[in-house]
């Protein structure tokens, strides 16, 4: 039997470096020690909205158990508790996850609703010094909030290189595990009663939508909202001419941002030029591409010019690609004329490739941007502001494959949980310029994921004028931070109100 190893300082946020240091050990393998039930706890304050919040902030890790009880991973978690509530029984509890899926919580923790921040300009560009300060629009006012990192991406790590991958790496072996893993924390810091909310962006939508049924189904944990920030598909099936056309809007988003667009839709508003693109993708596009080959010259040329008018592309490259227009081709061809490739995160990024030749763009502009900023900023903050110290390695992108894909149901298993739950509330969350989740592909999630129309009044879809982290531009900050804490509040029943139809 494995030794468990717990371990919990407790050090105020300026106390010396050397005091936080976990003591505890695993010794798994000759050579090879690890952790996986640490925790190190410091104070600190910030102000939200004018107000000063005081606050305690809990850095470690926590188990992922086996069958028979023996730690497999310790799970690297940050959970910041807001001091001086009386009543925990109604304070909600906000469960966050980022995406990849190899990638750690980092991303919403300094950049969108944590109390601390990256530093970086008003839309999100590094500047330098590379650091942290106070976000005055974390929700930590209205919700304590626990970010994780799932196995191999941040300090997180299987115990023993011996633990087969495929206990972690899928999509609905990361749903279970992690599902076990939020009853283990939700227990230890007394949270059952307290009203809950998972929150994911990019790939970590479809890990909370998943988990969303899941926590109900095997862990009997019941939520009030989901919070889906940059959704991905949740296994929704869109393949064929829905899939092909339903980029359009996004392109044209991007052409409008970078005054692509004829003069008569550049000089509107985007949120006015953007019903007009989704009418034709839904009632012309859908239906041309359908028809595909069997359109005449003339009908083939009429659709051609329309995706040309709104993509800011030449009429000749679209109909050399018969009306289907690849994300790649786009980012590469928008502003080729120019020197420049766009981001496929956030398009409003723009990139230099070694020639202005080829289908795509070499590297995403986007993505090398906030790596330079994030990682120091992360590996300053755990280590300063924390005081969480260990030599391993802060995994921004973690070595999470093979990742099996198969059965990915989130979708679906998102749309049973709300339907069984009648408090439970969904918010989805877009950027107007995010080519890898787009925002109209999130709204087509929307579509089907409630196809009779019953769950609507608990449903809704915000967009923004900012990309995949649409919180990185300090002015939808402030509007998107706003609406989460209208929304969790908002799901939060009256007193003696019942759960029922």
């Amino acid at each position: 039997m494995l030794a468990l190893c717990f371990a919990v300082v407790s050090v105020n946020a300026q106390s010396p470096a050397s005091s936080s240091q976990p003591k505890n050990t695993q010794k798994i393998a000759p050579g090879r020690v690890i952790h996986t039930d640490t925790a190190v706890v410091t104070h600190h304050s910030v102000t939200i909205k004018g107000q000063p919040i005081a606050y305690t902030a809990t850095a470690g890790l926590m188990p992922v158990w086996d069958e028979e009880g023996r730690p497999t991973a310790g799970v690297f978690y940050t959970y910041y508790e807001r001091d001086n509530i009386a009543d925990r029984a109604n304070r909600p509890l906000v469960i966050s996850f980022n995406g990849g899926p190899g990638t750690p919580s980092v991303w919403m923790e300094l950049g969108y609703t944590g109390p601390r921040m990256l530093n970086a300009d008003d839309e999100g560009y590094p500047l330098q010094p590379f650091g942290f300060k106070e976000n005055q629009n974390s929700i930590l006012d209205v919700a304590d909030i626990v970010y994780v990192d799932p196995v191999n991406t941040g300090y997180s790590r299987p115990v023993s290189p011996d633990i087969p991958k495929s206990n972690f790496f899928g999509v609905n072996e990361d749903i279970k595990y992690l599902a076990e893993w939020i009853n283990t924390f939700v227990s230890r810091q007394g949270r059952w009663a307290s009203p809950k909310f998972l929150i994911g962006e990019s790939y970590g939508t479809t890990r909370v939508s998943g988990l969303a049924l899941e926590l109900q189904d095997a862990q009997w944990m019941y939520l009030n909202g989901v919070i889906l920030v940059s959704p991905t598909g949740l296994g929704i099936e869109r393949e064929g001419p829905v899939g092909e056309a339903l980029s359009l809007p996004y392109f044209a988003a991007t052409a409008w941002y970078h005054k692509k667009l004829p003069a008569d839709l550049q000089q509107k508003e985007l949120t006015t030029v953007l019903p007009e693109v989704e009418d034709f993708t839904v009632n012309q596009l859908i239906p041309a591409l359908t028809k595909a080959g069997s359109l005449n010259d003339e009908q083939k040329r009429a659709i051609a010019d329309k995706i040309a008018r709104y993509s800011g592309l030449p009429a000749k490259v679209v109909l050399d690609n018969n009306l289907v227009i690849a994300y790649n081709l786009f980012w590469k061809e928008l502003l080729r004329d120019q020197g420049f490739t766009v981001g496929r995160l956030d398009s409003r990024y723009r990139g230099i490739d070694r020639q202005t030749a080829g289908d795509g763009p070499d590297y995403n502009a986007e993505l090398t941007a906030w790596l330079q900023e994030f990682t120091p900023a992360i590996n300053i903050y755990l280590r300063s502001d924390l005081n969480y110290k260990t030599d391993l390695k802060y995994n921004m992108f973690g070595n999470v494959w093979p990742w099996d894909e198969k059965n990915d149901h989130t979708g679906e298993n998102l749309r049973a949980a709300i339907a069984q739950n009648p408090n439970l509330h969904l918010l989805v969350q877009s950027g107007y310029f995010d080519g890898a989740c787009d925002y109209f592909n999130a709204k087509y999630n929307l579509w089907q994921l409630d196809p009779s129309g019953r769950l609507k009044d608990r449903i809704n879809w915000e967009g923004y004028k900012s990309g995949h982290m649409l919180y990185l531009r300090k002015e939808d900050l402030a509007v998107a931070a706003e609406n989460l804490r209208k929304f969790i509040l908002g799901s939060i029943p009256k007193a003696g109100q019942p759960a029922k139809y």
